[in-house]
């Protein structure tokens, strides 16, 4: 009765919200915050990161490599820099949120700082996480950042300073609220054994959720090398993605800070943008399945144009971990990650999965020109959920990791946005709906 009655109500309310594409080009609106040729619309000014993916040439956007930046210093730079160091994390989340790279001593502070910070309230293990297990670790992880409110002797002082420390304790706790959500979502639905391990204050970030994940706590040092450059590919993407976004809106607002990282999580969730790493794995393991991995080219080029109409694996007629919002030629941190898995595939032995990767990435980039005519790179998540497997990380915790890493990238904007801007955010939209007449109930 009640879904009946709201299906037909809904089918029904189609005449009077139909809003056709033309509109929005008569009203220079822009849909989706898009301009005519693709690129964002700008919303604001930052020094926290920059993207870049094209350039102008006599007016016209022209593709170029991509480059990410970090307070001015160019990702590959910074990955390069950090070397083999398993805090690379940490010295990146420094920059970010400072604005210079720090010294010796200064990042051994802030290691120390966090590491304090490492150990979750009393009982919230219990109460939050093991009772309360949940399906879906996302979401998991916002009620879990909304309870740390609770747990805040002054939650609502938004002063910058007092948002640092804040951003800091939740950046510090998610690797642990991470790790044991899913272990109780394993041992509550899967019946898994259930084992904890607790953080230890000498590890960096990258090490303590490989400690904590695996039973045996073991890890390799290449291991812990490649997690921790995830993390610090993953941290920033400038003030116009989907969740930073998200977060220095609701933040305009003067509410809390676990209010806009909740909000920035559930941003994050969505397949379009954090979500997007699963699908990309899903889909790989689909195509070796289908065609092996000693496919050929050809086979290769046919499964792309099947995926391309709609004829294979979700029929959503996207090709995920290719195609970018900003990048055009090329996505650096899919480069990085490239180099990354490369070197460790030796170690797994898997290199004749890393090769199919190499041969597919030229493949579907080559076949979508052929097809559409637009160039199209191979963006971040072609790799990352190859690197994830290959550290044996479940793909629950694919999205939950780039929330990790993120978080940073959403407190540096949301302070930045404090101290420079301060309104509340509030776009206009234009009514195009018709005028109607009030009808008395009995007169209907």
């Amino acid at each position: 009765m009640t879904s009946n009655f709201i299906a037909q109500s809904f089918g029904r309310s189609l005449n009077y919200t139909d809003i056709p594409n033309p509109m929005f080009k008569e009203y220079n609106v822009k849909k989706g915050l898009r301009n005519e040729d693709g690129t964002g619309v700008r919303v604001g000014l930052t020094k926290v990161s920059d993207v870049v993916g094209y350039a102008f040439q006599d007016g016209k956007k022209v593709s170029a490599p991509g480059e990410l930046y970090y307070r001015g210093i160019r990702i590959h730079d910074l990955v390069e820099g950090k070397g083999d160091s398993h805090f690379g994390f940490e010295e990146t989340c420094f920059l970010l949120l400072f604005g210079y790279l720090p010294r010796r001593n200064e990042l051994q502070a802030f290691r120390n700082i966090l590491a304090d910070l490492y150990q979750l309230p009393d009982e919230f293990l219990e109460m939050r996480l093991m009772r309360m297990p949940s399906r879906n670790l996302m979401n998991c992880l916002q009620q879990s950042v909304l309870s740390l409110y609770d747990y805040d002797s002054d939650p609502d002082d938004v002063d910058p300073y007092h948002t640092v420390l804040k951003g800091l304790n939740i950046l510090a706790k998610l690797p642990s609220i991470m790790c044991y959500a899913y272990q109780s979502k394993q041992h509550y639905y899967n019946r898994d054994s259930l084992f904890i391990h607790y953080a230890k204050k000498e590890y960096s970030i990258a090490e303590n959720i490989l400690y904590m994940l695996r039973e045996d706590r073991s890890f390799t040092p290449k291991e812990a090398s490649l997690l921790d450059t995830l993390l610090v590919v993953h941290a920033d993407h400038g003030g116009g993605n989907n969740s930073t976004f998200t977060n220095v809106v609701i933040s305009s607002t003067a509410t809390d800070l676990y209010s806009t990282m909740v909000g920035s999580i559930g941003s994050l969730k969505g397949p379009k943008h954090g979500g997007a790493n699963i699908r990309c794995a899903e889909m790989m393991e689909a195509v070796r399945q289908e065609i092996g991995v000693d496919a050929s080219e050809k086979d290769m080029e046919k499964v792309v144009k099947r995926i391309l109409n709609r004829d294979f694996f979700d029929k959503s007629g996207l090709i995920y971990g290719m195609g970018h919002a900003v990048y055009t030629v090329s996505d650096p941190r899919a480069e990085i990650l490239r180099e990354y898995c490369r070197s460790l595939a030796q170690e797994k032995d898997r290199v004749a999965e890393f090769e199919f990767m190499l041969r597919f990435e030229k493949v579907a980039r080559e076949t979508y020109t052929k097809v559409t005519g637009r160039e199209v790179s191979n963006n971040v998540d072609f790799y990352s959920g190859f690197a994830y497997d290959m550290l044996q990380i479940p793909r629950d915790l694919y999205t939950p990791l780039f929330t990790v890493a993120r978080t940073i990238g959403w407190l540096a904007h949301n302070i930045e946005n404090k101290m420079y801007d301060g309104r509340i955010m509030r776009p206009a939209t234009k009514y195009v709906g018709t005028v109607q007449e009030y009808v008395k109930l009995e007169e209907r």
